[in-house]
This record gives C-alpha cells, structure tokens and sequence, in this order.
C-alpha cells in the first residue's frame, strides 16, 4: 500500500510554473495575426492528398462532409486547448501545461504522443511530397523500387521510398546547423498556396459536372464495382462519412498553434477563441471547395489516392495546370515538411530535460546552438517512418495520437475546472465542510452527487464527484461509440445491442447532468471554455468517436508506440525526472523535526 502510495504521488507530482518561465513576450499579435498563424499551420497535405485518398475508398463525393465533422471536432478540440494554455502562465505545448497543472504521467502521454504526431507529420509531408516528385515522372520511382525492392508485409509501404527519406535528412541537416524559419520565406510559400488552391478551384469549376455525384451501380465499370460502393453522392453510406472524418482529422491538425500564443496575443480572451474559430472555417472552405470540385470532376471511384490533382488534370487534358499545381504543391509541402520538423526536437529537448526521457537528448551543441542529438533522432525517426509506411497508414497514425491528446487535454479542462483552488478564499466554507464524508446516509450521497444542498464553492467532495463522473462518462461514450460504428445496422434489432446503446446514452446524460450540478472553481483566466461541462464532453464523444473509426492495424501500431513510451517512462523518466529529488528533498525536510516552516518552502 505504501509503495502504491508512492507510485500515485510519483505519477501525479507537478513542475513548478516558475520554473523557466522568467520571460514576459510582448503581446503583439493581433486577430489578424493568430488567424494566419492557424491557416499557415494546418493547410498542407490535406489540400493535395486528403480529398482524393477518402474520396476514393471511404467516403466517395460525400467526403465534403468528412471534412465537415473533422472541423466541428477540431473547434471543440481547439477551445479546450485554448482554456489549457490560458492555465500556465507561459508559452508552450499541450506537454508543459499538463506537468504543471495535472502531473507529470499525463504530461509525459502528452508529450509521448506530441512526439508521435510530429514525427508522424514530418513523415507523412515528405511522403506526400515523394508522391507528388513521382507523379511528374509518371510514378517511374514507384514502379523501379516495387519491381527491384519490394516489401511484402502488409502493414508496411509496398516499397522503400528512399526520396522521401533523404529529403527528411536533408531537413534534419539543415535544423542541425540552426537554420531558423523565415517569415517572409513563409509568407511567400503560404501565399503561393493560397494561390494554387485558388487556381484549382477556379479551374477545377469550368470542369465540374453533377452527374459525377449522380453516378448508379450500373454505370460503374465492372473492375471497380466491388470497390466503388453504391454509387451517387453517399456510395459508402454515413458510415463512410465517419470513417471518412476519421482521416480527414489530420487535415485540421496545426490549428491549436494558435492556442498556445496566449501570452502574445494583445486580447486573448476574445481572439484566441475568434481566432480558432476563423482559421477553422477558412480551412474548412478550401478543404469543402477543393474536395467539391475534385469529385465533381472526375468520378471518386477513379481518383488517384497519391497524387490527384495531376492525375486529373492529365484526364481532362490541361497540362498547364497540372503542371502548375503540382509544382505549388511541391513548394507548399516543403514549407509544410519544415513547419512539421521544427518543433519535434523542441518537444524531445523540453521532456529530456525535464528527465523523462533520456537526459543525452536535452544536449545543446556547442557550436550550432540547437539540441543536436534530439533533432539527429528526430530526423532518422522520421526518416524511418517516411520510407517504410504509406502515406494512408501515416495519416492514420498522427490522426490516432492528436484524437488521444486532444482527449485528455478535453478530460484535463473538466478536471482543473472543478478542482479547489487552494489559494481562494470560500466565504462560509470551513473545512469540515470539505471533509465530511465518513458515515452519510444513501440520501446522502444521493443529494452530494446531484448537489441538492446547492454548494457554490468547490470541495474535495464535488471534484471526487467530478472525477468519477469523468471516468464513467468516458467508458459509457466508448460503448457508445463502439455500438454505434461496429454495429448500426443492429441496433435496433438486436435487444442485447438495443439495450447497450440505451444504458450508455442514459448513463451519458445522468453524468453530464452530475457534473453540470457541481460547483466550479472560480478562477481568473484569459479564456475559458464557455458550455462547461457540455463543450469539454462533446470533444470527448467527437474524438473517442474518430479514434475508434480508425482501423484494427493502426490500434496497434498505436499500442505499440504507448507500450514502448510506458518501459521508457517507467523504468527511467520516473526514477531520472527533475521533480524527483525535490520531491525527497521535501519529503526529507518534513519529516526533519528541526526544520522551519519556512525552510521547507523553499524546496
């Protein structure tokens, strides 16, 4: 028990908010600025990749509304996130604001999965950057690698894709040595992409036609049939849609760089949330306006997953513009490959350096000024990934790991926001108060889970409540999901499934009603998510629902990556974490009869 005792309190120790943080940025940027900043971080691969790839084999035309609920899932997301960073008074990642304000196994998950969706991104762009650079060779490199050094396994890409991992080395050189992102360059870049993405859709609209959103079972060719659903604007039916969604996710991750400007913003409280909400849009009408004329000019069943911009210019015969798109689209992707990178050694530095991870990797060199050996290995990662997985299984990946972080950063907003604050001052609450629980009645309980005494101040009574109902309503909305996806077309027909689906929706409700009954913290913050509990629960259901969309192959290879950070994180982030001598140093101090009150402040 004691040993258990001490495991929690390891798990759930906290960084110091001061620590590093004695910086003061200047809040300089404006709405205008935060938009931009989400647009140029999240408009990438999905532009040229995502909207051919689902169309395809998942969602047919109807992939217009995958992206549809990939960006409602997003926004909730995205006000959660931004109530996180508003918590720690400082710049940084998901990873930071979780170690200082929920404990430190959360925040290495966090972290581990940060790792996961940087590397994974890198890898990702410069695969689909290798597909584009083979599209303008007629896919000579596909066919040679496949023909001469084939990789028969089926979770893995069909060939080597050496070009995609030289260029992730090439970049890896290029941070190494502390090259820095120019805004100018990266403002020429975003604005060439704007500009493509323009093009294509102006040029793909003289070309559209609805009937190829009309298309009937027999019209299709026999060779596509088995693969091309029923036709017409859902071929694949809504649960196509979901699934669809469940990819088109990644095309909306970036977009919480604007969440964490919170100390550079000049009003945050109202532009951070304005901010999300319109790059959100702005992206959502390139991806809904692209996806539309793609599929309304050539039929989705013929689309070419890799590259389908040149492939479809190509059919209907304008070379020009093939050319143009694919030579934009090629600069876009190096812009986007670069803003992947750049952060992955940073994450890697800040979590060796907290001792979580191994402490060789916080090393600055002395010559280039950057953590050298954290970018190395970032780059042979994601160089590895780049070359051994499709592009589809990489987009699954990232998709898998930022659903998950989103999801305890959602769970994080309804902890802290119905935590005590220690530092607050309750008029009329004693501690008593706080603490009387030991021999109450059923009725009780009953009244203390659905707050019928009408506390208005927090107690380590209501947030215990609080975190119950979180766990519960999380293990409901997964049966919730999984019913839903796995067995829709029997739920109302089977009574075992009927009554499943019935106890979790109801169990939802009765939760959500609980948690809505509670007091909460009233702390002062830049920005708070509005709708608390109902916002933070529905980005829970959004992601539980697209994690669990993804398939069986991905799981596991998702499984796979938690299992290798746990033996990490176990067997040495526990023992090597910054936090830990001062926790024995505390602990020591306490239990010093001798030592002051105030000595043992100072730890």
């Amino acid at each position: 028990m004691i040993m258990a005792t001490r495991i929690f309190k390891a798990l759930t120790r906290k960084k110091s908010s001061e620590v590093d943080g004695g910086s003061e940025l200047n809040r300089v940027l404006s709405l205008m600025d935060l938009a931009a900043l989400g647009v140029g971080a999240t408009l990438g691969l999905g532009v040229y990749v995502l909207a051919g790839a689902v169309a395809k084999t998942v969602a047919g035309p109807a992939v217009c509304l995958s992206f549809l609920v990939a960006a409602v899932a997003s926004a909730v997301s995205g006000l959660c996130y931004a109530e996180f960073a508003a918590r720690v008074p400082r710049a940084g990642s998901a990873y930071v604001y979780s170690y200082v304000s929920v404990g430190e196994f959360i925040a290495f998950i966090i972290g581990w999965n940060l790792i996961l969706e940087y590397v994974i991104g890198t890898a990702s762009v410069a695969r689909g950057l290798s597909n584009y650079v083979d599209a303008l060779a007629d896919k000579k490199i596909r066919d040679t690698l496949t023909k001469w050094m084939p990789i028969d396994v089926g979770f893995l890409s069909p060939y080597p894709d050496f070009f995609s991992f030289g260029m992730v080395m090439l970049l890896t050189a290029l941070l190494s040595f502390g090259v820095r992102e120019s805004s100018s360059l990266n403002n020429v870049f975003t604005a060439l992409n704007l500009i493509t993405i323009c093009i294509v859709i102006v040029a793909g609209s003289i070309k559209a036609d609805v009937a190829n959103w009309k298309i009937s079972p027999s019209d299709i060719e026999p060779e596509y049939r088995d693969k091309a659903g029923e036709g017409g604007f859902l071929p694949f039916g809504y649960a196509g849609v979901m699934a669809g969604a469940a990819k088109c996710f990644y095309g909306f991750v970036g977009f919480d760089a604007v969440a964490t400007t919170g100390e550079e913003a000049k009003n945050p409280q109202r532009d951070i949330p304005l901010a999300i909400v319109i790059s959100l849009a702005i992206i959502f009408g390139a991806y809904f306006a692209i996806s539309t004329v793609l599929t309304m000019m050539w039929p989705y069943y013929l689309q070419d997953a890799d590259a389908p911009f040149p492939y479809v210019f190509q059919q209907i015969g304008w070379p020009v513009i093939k050319w143009i798109v694919t030579i934009g689209a090629v600069f876009a992707l190096c812009t986007s490959m670069l803003g992947a990178m750049f952060p992955l050694p940073r994450v890697i530095y800040a979590m060796s350096s907290d001792g979580i991870v191994f402490k060789p990797l916080a090393k600055v060199n002395a010559w280039t000024k950057t953590p050298l050996f954290a970018t190395i290995v970032s780059g042979l990662l994601s160089g590895i990934m780049a070359a051994l997985f499709d592009l589809d299984q990489l987009i699954d990946m990232m998709s898998i790991g930022t659903l998950l972080a989103y999801t305890i950063v959602a769970v994080c907003v309804l902890i802290l926001r119905y935590q005590i604050d220690e530092d607050a001052v309750y008029p009329g609450l004693e501690v008593k108060d706080a603490e009387k629980t030991v021999e109450q009645s059923l009725y009780q309980h009953f009244k203390n889970i659905f707050n019928l005494n009408n506390n208005k101040y927090p107690t380590s009574t209501t947030s215990h409540i609080v975190n119950w109902s979180i766990v519960l309503f999380s293990i409901f909305t997964a049966i919730f999901c999984a019913l839903v996806i796995n067995c829709h077309s029997s739920i109302f027909t089977e009574p075992l499934y009927l009554l499943g689906f019935l106890i979790s929706v109801l169990g939802m409700v009765v939760l959500l009603v609980v948690m809505m009954r509670q007091p909460v913290a009233d702390v002062k913050l830049s920005f708070k998510v509005p709708l608390v509990p109902i916002i933070p629960c529905l980005s829970v259901v959004f992601n539980l629902y697209l994690m669990l969309e993804l398939d069986v192959y991905t799981w596991i290879r998702f499984v796979v990556w938690l299992i290798l950070g746990f033996l990490i994180y176990f067997f040495y982030g526990m023992s090597h974490s910054e936090e830990n001598p001062k926790r024995k140093q505390k602990e020591l101090a306490l239990s010093n009869t001798n030592t002051s009150p105030e000595e043992v402040t100072k730890f």
